[in-house]
């Protein structure tokens, strides 16, 4: 579906240029007919073919600029680059299309006038003439194939669609020459018109994405959607959508405001500029001379006057004859030479502060043939359609550097210093392993990153059971203090139960579970009322939030014996599934546990969010503490392999966190956030957000590749 747009898009070009190559040939035909009738001058058809191929080079050279010009900048300049030409081109494709709806019925009689003109004054101008009818088709197709194939994310079935389109509008245009089919071509326009206004909206969307990545726009990370996560962006139903409309799977609120607006403006205007046109045609026009032109043309604008003569005007009385040799050497050198020379000029990729790298759905960072030692950053663009993860190895297939988990139409930077020896890249895209190619580093030798094996789930089965049996004593402790909670509240005593519903809140913080990390028992357990139908007071509401709204809403201890006794059972069964198929029981999902715990604390302690009266957000934060350290400390082995100055600095961050909340503490007692002064607040959410930061590191670092 990646083809579909652009085979639309060459063919409608290139019949709208092939078009122009006709009536000028038939204009040339329809001349020469004449001259055998009253004895004049025969013109050569071969100044429109020189004109044709002059603009053929021109469109080649300009896409050759295009194409290595882009490449030789840093990936942010390519951006900005790219996102400006694909705003440009949605703007000259537009024009375009209302051009051509305005002007279908009169373009015949208009390029006929050029030519009888042109032929006037001699070959040289006729194959002007043909030159810039037919360069401005090929300048603006150039540029939106363009950016049509960097919007499609890939660089082998746009082009294919591409020339595939091109491909049939040649034929059809010989056919039509040869008057072998007929062909409405005013409806064909009008409605390839709309469908080109639809793949123009998809490909300003792209172009604003880009000028957002390269800082140009704001609202980068100003997600209107992100179904990336959702759906397979290679299932059919999403190829075909994002195929006929150049859409993504994730887009900004400005990308969505973009491709909505310009469709809501522009459809409105084109329907109603060929209202327009209907109705301001009065006369009915003449028969085409030839069925290769199904729209009507004006006659009278190539009309000789009363001696005979085509009267020669405007710019051609200006222009002086040139010799035919001359003007093909200039339409057929000029345009190659000066894109060899902007091309020669460019910096080499080895010049650039960075080494820009394409990931598409058939290659793996191709543009890297060469490297030197020392410290390099590659700027790593997915234009696959696919999220998946990025790695360069050594010759051994040890990491050295990594990206984890790229989505679609992104561009991340890859640093890593680099010794002597052999590297590739592997990218893991959706299941889809595809490897560069091999290259020799070259260069004085030094320190390099280091470089470690990739990490399998049986690195992290250790840890994990580790882990687990930390899990179990904190588990057990937990079904302790629930069994004094029932013993205090079926005596009615609501003080010793709040402080025995506090102890075990703890517990089952100290625990570590987060995002329903033990399954549906977990959730049973610390669930929240968020989402169910009655609320706080919904049935289906149970575990320590629970008991702990009861507590503090005015219930008497004794009445949540109830609540009491299922939380018991559902304790019980998440001890019995500890090391089962729920996520604790999952090796591969332990380096995740390392940054959710205290996410999940920022999400829903300390904004309020699971609090059910007790205000001991600060508290249940310091648990979550507690847990985290346990859990890093079982993989500081595999994370210092990785990156030595992680757990130093996680550990002075946490134990900065910890300081931060031991201080909202009065009188031995924890202070809920609300009674606290500004400042204390601030420095526990300044601490918790560049400690989560630091802790971002560890899921990337110890995911399990898929090969593995």
């Amino acid at each position: 579906m990646e083809a579909v747009p652009n085979l639309l898009i060459g063919l409608r070009e290139g019949l709208e240029a092939g078009l122009v190559v006709t009536i000028l040939l038939a204009a040339v035909r329809q001349a020469n007919a004449g001259a055998s009738v009253s004895g004049g001058r025969r013109i050569s058809p071969a100044p429109v073919w020189l004109g044709v191929l002059g603009a053929v080079m021109l469109a080649a050279s300009f896409a050759a600029i295009l194409t290595y010009s882009t490449d030789a900048l840093p990936s942010r300049l390519q951006a900005a680059v790219g996102g400006l030409l694909s705003v440009f081109a949605v703007g000259l494709v537009t024009g375009m299309v209302f051009w051509m709806r305005r002007t279908a019925r009169t373009l015949t009689a208009h390029l006929r006038g050029e030519v009888a003109r042109a032929a006037a004054i001699g070959a040289g101008a006729l194959t002007l003439t043909a030159l810039l009818a037919i360069g401005r088709e090929g300048l603006e197709t150039t540029l939106f194939l363009w950016t049509a194939v960097r919007a499609a994310g890939s660089t082998l079935a746009p082009l294919a669609g591409a020339g595939l389109g091109l491909a049939a509008a040649v034929v059809l245009c010989l056919l039509l020459y040869r008057q072998a089919v007929r062909l409405n071509l005013g409806t064909f326009f009008n409605r390839t018109g709309l469908a080109l206004v639809v793949i123009a909206a998809g490909v300003l969307a792209y172009g604003l994405g880009d000028l957002q990545e390269a800082s140009l726009l704001p609202g980068q990370r100003w997600v209107a959607f992100d179904l990336t996560g959702h759906v397979d962006p290679n299932s059919w139903w999403v190829s075909i959508i994002s195929g006929a409309t150049e859409l993504a799977p994730r887009m900004t609120v400005l990308q969505a405001l973009a491709w909505v607006t310009y469709l809501a403006v522009v459809i409105p205007m084109f329907l109603r500029a060929g209202t327009t046109t209907e109705r301001a045609t009065t006369t009915p026009a003449p028969t085409p001379t030839s069925p290769s032109q199904e729209v009507p043309a004006d006659a009278a604008a190539a009309r000789p006057d009363a001696a005979g003569a085509v009267p020669a005007v405007g710019r051609w009385e200006r222009m002086a004859s040139a010799r035919t040799t001359g003007v093909a050497a200039a339409v057929i050198v000029i345009p190659a030479a000066v894109a060899g020379l902007v091309i020669i000029a460019l910096p080499s990729a080895g010049a650039s502060a960075t080494i820009a790298v394409t990931v598409t759905s058939s290659g793996c960072a191709p543009e890297w043939r060469s490297g030197h030692t020392g410290t390099q950053t590659f700027e790593v663009v997915n234009r696959s359609g696919k999220a998946g993860e990025i790695n360069l190895t050594d010759a051994s297939g040890r990491v050295v550097a990594e990206i984890e988990t790229m989505g679609p139409a992104t561009t991340v930077p890859m640093t890593a210093t680099l010794g002597l020896g052999q590297y590739s890249f592997a990218c893991l895209m959706s299941g889809a392993t595809l490897h560069g190619t091999p290259v020799e580093v070259a260069g004085e030798h030094q320190a390099t990153t280091p470089a470690v094996e990739p990490v399998t789930a049986a690195d992290l089965t250790g840890p994990n059971r580790s882990y687990q049996a930390y899990a179990a004593q904190q588990l057990a402790t937990l079904a302790h203090d629930v069994a004094r909670l029932r013993t205090d509240a079926a005596a009615g005593d609501l003080a010793a139960a709040k402080r025995d519903w506090l102890a075990a809140q703890l517990d089952w913080e100290r625990v570590g579970a987060s995002y329903s990390s033990f399954g549906a028992a977990g959730e049973a357990v610390g669930g929240l009322p968020d989402g169910l139908p009655g609320g706080a007071d919904d049935p289906d509401f149970t575990g320590l939030h629970r008991i702990e709204y009861g507590l503090y809403h005015g219930e008497s201890a004794a009445s949540l014996r109830g609540m009491i006794d299922r939380l018991t059972t559902d304790v019980a069964t998440v001890r019995a599934n500890l090391t089962g198929d729920d996520e604790a029981g999952d090796p591969t999902n332990l380096p995740l546990r390392a940054h959710e715990i205290l996410e999940d604390a920022q999400r829903d302690h300390l904004s309020g969010l699971d609090d059910q009266g007790s205000g001991m957000a600060y508290a249940l934060t310091y648990a979550d503490t507690q847990a985290t350290r346990t859990v890093l400390d079982v993989l500081t082995p595999l994370l210092t392999a990785r990156m030595p100055n992680l757990v130093p600095t996680v550990t002075e961050q946490l134990g900065a966190l910890q300081a931060a909340l031991l201080v909202t503490r009065a009188g031995g007692q924890w202070q809920p956030v609300d009674q606290l002064p500004l400042p204390a607040r601030q420095r526990v959410n300044g601490a918790l957000g560049a400690l989560l930061e630091t802790l971002s590191n560890a899921p990337g670092l110890l995911d399990v590749p898929a090969q593995h």
